[in-house]
C-alpha cells in the first residue's frame, strides 16, 4: 500500500480477489498491533507491581493509584480520538497512537520514583485510549462484510496476545535487577515496529469517501472487492453520510441513534463490570495474597494468560460462522456461573494444594468464558452497530464506559476485597453479569454477515429485522 495517504491504483498481477485478501489481512494485522500494545501495556504492570511495591515502598491505596493512571490516560485518549479520527483520518490517528506508545513506555522504564512512574503510565493510557477505537474502526472500515467480525476481531486476539506475552516477560524478568524496568520498556519495541507499519496503510475507503475523496476510496475498495461489490458498498455509503453528515454528540442521543448508544454502552459496562480487569491486573497479587509464592503467583497467571489468547483465537475461527449473539450470550452466562464458584472457593479456602489448584482452575474458567464473549464484543460490536459518519463519535460512548469503570474497578480491587473479602467481590461481579446477559438477550442483533449501513438501519427500526 502507499506510504501516503493519496491511494495508488493496485498493481496488475495477482488475481484481485487474491490480491484483495492479501492487502486487507496485512493492513488489519499492522492496526491490531496496537491490540497487541493495548494488552502488554496493561498485563505488565501485574507482574511489575510485585516488584515496585517494595522498590517504591506502595500502600494497597497507591498500587491502586499506579494501576489506575493508565486507565485515566485512556478515558482522556478516548474522549479526544473520538473526534480527531473523524477529522484527520483513521491511519493518522493510528501513526499518532504508535508513537505515544513508544515515549510512554520508555518513560516509565526510566521513572526514577513513583510519582513519575503513573506520569508515564497516564502517557501510555492516552495512547491505548486512541488505539482502542481507532483500530477496530480502521479494521472495519477495510474489511468485507463476509470477513468483517473475524479482522476487527483480530484486534481483540492481539490484545490477548499482548498479555500472555507480557506474563511471559513478567516471568522472564521476575528475578532479575532491575527487572520491571525491563518489563515496562519493552513495550516500546512494537510500537516502533507499528510506526513503520502504519506509514505503509492507506486510509480508510469510508474515510475518504465521506470527506470528499472518492476515487481514492474506490480505489482501495477495488482491492478488496469486485468492481460491483465496490460500487453497491459506495452507493449505500453515500446514501447514508448525506443523511448523518452533520451529525453531533448531542444528535447521538436522539431518538433515531439512542438504541445503537445505549446498546454500545452496556456492552461495554458488562465486559467491565463482570471484573475482568481486576484479574488482568491484580491476579498475581490475589494469589499471593491466596498464598502462592511470587513466582508461582506469575506463573499462574500465565496460565490465565494462555487459555485467554487461546479461546480468543478460536472465536476468531468461530465468530463469522456462529455469530455475534451465540459467543456472547452463551459466554457471558458461563462467565457468571464461574464468579459465582471462585466467590465460594475463596468462602471455604483452606490453603492446600488442591485448593490452590481449584483457584487457578476457576480463573481459567472465567477468563476462558469471558475471552470469545465480553473480550470480543465490545469492540467487535461497537465497531459495527454505528452509521459511518458518526462512528467515531459514537463509539467513544463505549469506550469511555469502557475505561471509566476500568479506571474505577482498577481503583477499588484492593480495598473493596479488605470491605467485602475476595468472595464478596466476586459475586458482585456475578450479579453484574446477571443484569447484563438479561439486557443482550432482549436487545443485541446479530450483525453476522450485514453490511454496517444495514445494521445501522435496522437498529433504527427500520429495514429487515435485526436478527434477534
Amino acid at each position: 500500500m502507499a506510504p501516503t495517504d493519496t491511494v495508488l491504483p493496485p498493481e496488475p498481477g495477482a488475481p484481485p480477489r487474491t490480491r484483495g485478501r492479501a492487502a486487507v489481512l496485512g493492513a488489519s494485522a499492522v492496526a491490531a498491533l496496537g491490540g497487541f500494545l493495548f494488552g502488554y501495556d496493561t498485563g505488565i504492570i501485574s507482574s511489575a507491581l510485585l516488584h515496585i511495591t517494595p522498590e517504591f515502598h506502595l500502600s494497597a491505596g497507591m498500587q491502586q493509584v499506579t494501576v489506575a493512571s493508565l486507565l485515566l490516560g485512556a478515558i482522556v485518549g478516548v474522549l479526544v480520538s473520538g473526534a480527531v479520527t473523524d477529522a484527520v483520518g483513521r491511519r493518522r490517528t493510528l501513526l499518532a497512537a504508535a508513537g505515544i506508545f513508544t515515549v510512554g513506555a520508555l518513560g516509565c522504564a526510566a521513572a526514577p520514583d513513583d510519582a513519575v512512574l503513573i506520569a508515564a503510565r497516564f502517557v501510555l493510557g492516552l495512547a491505548i485510549g486512541t488505539a482502542s477505537l481507532a483500530v477496530p474502526a480502521y479494521i472495519a472500515e477495510i474489511a468485507p462484510k463476509e470477513s468483517r467480525g473475524k479482522l476487527v476481531s483480530l484486534n481483540q486476539l492481539m490484545i490477548t496476545v499482548g498479555i500472555f506475552v507480557s506474563y511471559l516477560v513478567g516471568y522472564a524478568f521476575d528475578d532479575a535487577a532491575q527487572g520491571w524496568r525491563w518489563m515496562l520498556g519493552l513495550g516500546a519495541a512494537p510500537s516502533l515496529l507499528m510506526m513503520v507499519g502504519v506509514l505503509r496503510l492507506s486510509e480508510s475507503p469510508r474515510w475518504l469517501l465521506t470527506h470528499g475523496r472518492p476515487d481514492e476510496a474506490r480505489t482501495v475498495l477495488c482491492r478488496t472487492r469486485t468492481a460491483e461489490e465496490a460500487e453497491r458498498e459506495i452507493r449505500e455509503i453515500e446514501t447514508l453520510a448525506a443523511q448523518e453528515s452533520k451529525i453531533g454528540y448531542r444528535d447521538l442521543l436522539r431518538p433515531a441513534m439512542r438504541p445503537a448508544v445505549v446498546l454500545g454502552v452496556v456492552v461495554a459496562a458488562t465486559n467491565q463490570l463482570v471484573g475482568v480487569n481486576a484479574v488482568i491486573y491484580y491476579a498475581p497479587t490475589m494469589l499471593q495474597q491466596a498464598g502462592f509464592a511470587s513466582s508461582a503467583a506469575i506463573l499462574s497467571s500465565l496460565g490465565i494468560g494462555l487459555v485467554n489468547m487461546v479461546l480468543t483465537g478460536i472465536a476468531l475461527l468461530l465468530v463469522d460462522k456462529v455469530g455475534r449473539r451465540p459467543l456472547l450470550l452463551g459466554g457471558t452466562a458461563v462467565v457468571v456461573l464461574a464468579l459465582v464458584l471462585l466467590g465460594a472457593l475463596y468462602l471455604v479456602g483452606d490453603g492446600q494444594p488442591a485448593h490452590s489448584g481449584l483457584l487457578v482452575a476457576g480463573l481459567c474458567l472465567y477468563i476462558g468464558a469471558f475471552a470469545p464473549s465480553l473480550g470480543l464484543a465490545i469492540w467487535l460490536i461497537n465497531s459495527e452497530i454505528f452509521p459511518t459518519a458518526a462512528r467515531g463519535k459514537a463509539s467513544s460512548f463505549g469506550n469511555v464506559t469502557h475505561w471509566g469503570l476500568d479506571f474505577a474497578i482498577s481503583l477499588t480491587v484492593l480495598t473493596t476485597i479488605q470491605a467485602l473479602t475476595p468472595t464478596g467481590l466476586f459475586w458482585l461481579y456475578a450479579a453484574f453479569g446477571l443484569l447484563g446477559v438479561g439486557y443482550l438477550y432482549r436487545k443485541l442483533p446479530e450483525t453476522k454477515g450485514r453490511s454496517l449501513e444495514d445494521i445501522s438501519a435496522s437498529l433504527r427500526g427500520e429495514g429487515r429485522s435485526a436478527g434477534v
